[in-house]
């Protein structure tokens, strides 16, 4: 890594996360960013909360150990059980900055007073969702449906964004929240951004899509954003868990641009972690 400016790092199961880089590169356009995707394990969204909170843990400490200056946790999956564990865990020398599901945007706008959140299944059932529903949605009297297919990630990790399967998987998932009247689509993973074009091809304007990254963006110029970095060209690295020359083609399709992917090393003490989800 050129440069004395510790880079930011990034972190997601997988591709999901690059939704999130895309708007940080946006919003910090001088930052070094170092993306991590956790693709030997991926999914996150029906695994267990232990599982997801060491996985999580073993890729922060690796992004640490590799000189970040703190982290941004691009995958709803983990911050629904994770961010609080993570925040004790690493204290104020490393910040970390996770995201909840855009619903509170989506309660303010909706006519309908029924919006729908498309996540995975672990994020539906998280404390975070919880809070924001008992905070916002229920007060205002709006319904909230909660949506899920565990098809979906897997086949954006794939690079079949916009396949003839994800559309069938589309219409079985969000027609019945159409028929209910849902007017809001609160995009609660990460990965899900991804699917936007597929959505309007099936769906039109039916819904109005909402997904936290510009949000996150700002949140994370606020909390890691240094005014003293020199105005420099932007630098992103890119490192997987598991086969970069597996990773690398997808994630082009999806940056839409070339990057060179590496293979990152977890270390011994990182290991043990990673060993917890193997049992």
């Amino acid at each position: 890594m050129s440069g004395q400016t510790p880079p930011i790092g990034v972190f997601d199961s997988g591709m999901g996360g690059l939704s999130v880089l895309a708007e940080l590169r946006r919003a910090l356009p001088n930052e070094k960013f170092m993306y991590l995707a956790d693709t030997a394990h991926v999914p996150y969204g029906e695994r267990s909360e232990a599982q997801v909170r060491s996985l999580t843990a073993a890729c922060l400490d690796w992004l640490r150990d590799q000189g970040c200056r703190g982290a941004v946790v691009a995958c709803n999956t983990a911050s629904a059980f994770s961010l609080d564990f993570l925040r004790r865990r690493y204290g104020p020398a490393f910040p970390i900055v996770g995201l909840v599901p855009a619903l509170k945007p989506a309660v303010a706008a909706t006519r309908s007073k029924v919006v729908a959140v498309l996540a995975t299944p672990v994020t539906l059932r998280g404390e975070k969702l919880a809070e924001v529903i008992a905070q916002f949605a229920a007060p205002a009297g709006v319904k909230v449906l909660k949506l899920s297919h565990p098809e979906l990630v897997p086949l954006i990790e794939a690079g079949q964004a916009d396949s003839p399967r994800v559309r069938d998987i589309l219409r079985e998932v969000l027609m019945p929240a159409q028929r209910a009247g849902a007017d809001q689509l609160v995009l609660g993973c990460t990965h899900f951004p991804f699917l936007a074009g597929a959505i309007r091809s099936e769906f039109g304007d039916a819904f109005a899509l909402l997904d936290s990254g510009a949000a996150v963006a700002r949140r994370t110029q606020h909390v890691l954003g240094r005014e003293d970095v020199p105005s420099s060209r932007e630098e992103v690295n890119y490192f997987v868990t598991g086969d970069p020359a597996q990773a690398a083609p997808v994630m082009a399709t999806l940056l839409g641009e070339a990057v060179q992917v590496e293979q990152a090393h977890i270390g011994a003490s990182d290991e043990q972690a990673f060993q917890q989800v193997a049992q």
